[in-house]
């Protein structure tokens, strides 16, 4: 089982960060209820560039509710 770096609400998106096998990749895990979601990152990508991981992440679930 991977270790939990960090859980935070993003809207109504819960996004969980966890460890992979790889050291320098984390696992982004998002959920709003009807939408699932993961998908690998660098470690690094998440220390320098998370605010625009978390603005991709909200254009990506909010695009799911149009039409």
């Amino acid at each position: 089982m991977s270790k939990e770096i960090e859980s935070y609400k993003l809207g109504n998106v819960q996004v969980v960060i966890s460890e992979t096998d790889q050291p320098n990749k984390l696992q982004v895990d998002c959920n709003d209820g009807n939408y699932h979601s993961e998908f690998t990152v660098r470690r690094y990508e998440y220390e320098n560039y998370k605010r625009h991981m978390n603005q991709k992440i909200t254009i990506a679930y909010n695009k799911q509710y149009e039409e």
